[in-house]
């Protein structure tokens, strides 16, 4: 009788450790998605110049088509809907919120490089040219019920025009 409790014992025991490495495995696929649709959206969303500012020889990104491209490509690369929802067949099991969607460009009068600093979301970088940074995030899958609660799984990127010297 002892032997099979020991027994269930470690047998409950690999059975948490493996839901716990399967959770683990889930969280950098999602992470690893997230990242590269984000870098996929940002360099979308940094192509969408103002043509008339562009012929003055100034890289003005447009603000709403910028946003507009960068969460179509968002929907795109993630199979999400129009709310950024997982559609059927999504990798995803909950909604992709954009946290941060920033541009900084010639219309904003500073000069570059520029050291751009954002504490919030952990970002600091010397921006070379006018960018587009973003930051997505989604709830972290759970498969083991826990005590603590996960946070959630958050991506920044941005994308910035470099000029030649």
């Amino acid at each position: 009788m002892d032997y099979i409790i020991k027994l269930a014992f470690v047998l409950l025991i690999f059975i948490y450790s493996w839901f716990f490495q399967i959770q683990n495995q889930e969280w950098d696929m999602l992470r690893s998605m997230l990242k590269d649709a984000n870098n996929i959206a940002v360099h979308d969303a940094a192509q969408e110049l103002d043509e008339i500012e562009l012929t003055r020889g100034r890289l003005i990104i447009d603000p709403a088509l910028a946003y507009d491209t960068f969460q179509h490509a968002l929907q795109a690369n993630l199979g999400l809907d129009n709310g950024l929802s997982p559609q059927v067949g999504s990798r995803f099991k909950n909604q992709v919120k954009i946290v941060k969607f920033d541009i900084i460009d010639d219309s904003d009068g500073v000069t570059f490089p520029l050291l751009y600093e954002d504490s919030e979301y952990g970002i600091t970088k010397y921006i070379e040219g006018p960018s587009v940074i973003a930051v997505i995030e989604t709830e972290h899958p759970l498969l083991i019920s826990r005590a603590k609660t996960q946070e959630p799984i958050r991506v920044p990127a941005v994308q910035e025009y470099k000029f030649n010297k």
